[in-house]
């Protein structure tokens, strides 16, 4: 059953290989979540790109953006159940369908540093506050531990700028680690208990 107000899921772009990827959609789609790409690697050879060509960091930000675009139209094609959404109004019409994000209308001018500090687990907390989402799900291929995104910073988990978007959020952040299908299902579970 579709929340009111969906909650974000943030698929990890390492998860493009996993065996776990159609499931991890599918329970996403069930909840009428927001799908998150990361740039996976599409991202990757943006790194590969400036490290060879030598450009600067905002071009890199802008390029990861499109890279995570990318994933958007990949994971779209695979899971058709899903719409795509650019904008805030795409998202107000989707009318509970589950959507994937495609983060270069809104993010591409979004008020956060242009670096490699960003990357879609930021842009992932900055979408769900800026659509007032009652929480974020990070769903990694690595194994998590503990719950302090400040922890999960300081082990590569997340970026740097991550632990100071969330001191800031008011909804709930859960970071599934080893792409655990049923540990997204129980927090998406758990959030659609708490919208009842």
């Amino acid at each position: 059953m579709p929340l009111t107000k969906p909650y974000v899921v943030k698929l990890g772009g390492s998860l493009l290989a996993s065996p776990a990827l159609d499931a991890l959609l599918g329970t996403a789609a069930a909840h009428g979540a927001i799908v998150v790409p990361g740039g996976g690697p599409f991202a990757d050879a943006v790194r590969i790109a400036q490290a060879e060509r030598g450009f600067g960091e905002a071009a890199a930000h802008a390029m990861a953006i499109l890279a995570m675009e990318q994933t958007a139209f990949l994971l779209a094609d695979r899971a058709p159940a899903f719409a795509l959404c650019a904008t805030r109004e795409g998202f107000a019409n989707a009318a509970g369908r589950p959507t994937i994000w495609c983060p270069a209308a809104m993010a591409l001018d979004a008020d956060l540093p242009r670096s490699w500090d960003v990357t879609s687990d930021s842009l992932a907390l900055w979408l769900a506050t800026a659509l007032g989402a009652p929480g974020l799900v990070l769903v990694k291929s690595a194994r998590v531990s503990g719950g302090d995104p400040t922890l999960w910073a300081a082990a590569g988990l997340v970026d740097r700028t991550f632990p100071s978007l969330a001191a800031h959020y008011r909804g709930e952040i859960v970071c599934v680690g080893e792409a655990d299908i049923s540990k997204l299902d129980a927090a998406l579970s758990s959030s659609t208990k708490a919208a009842a």
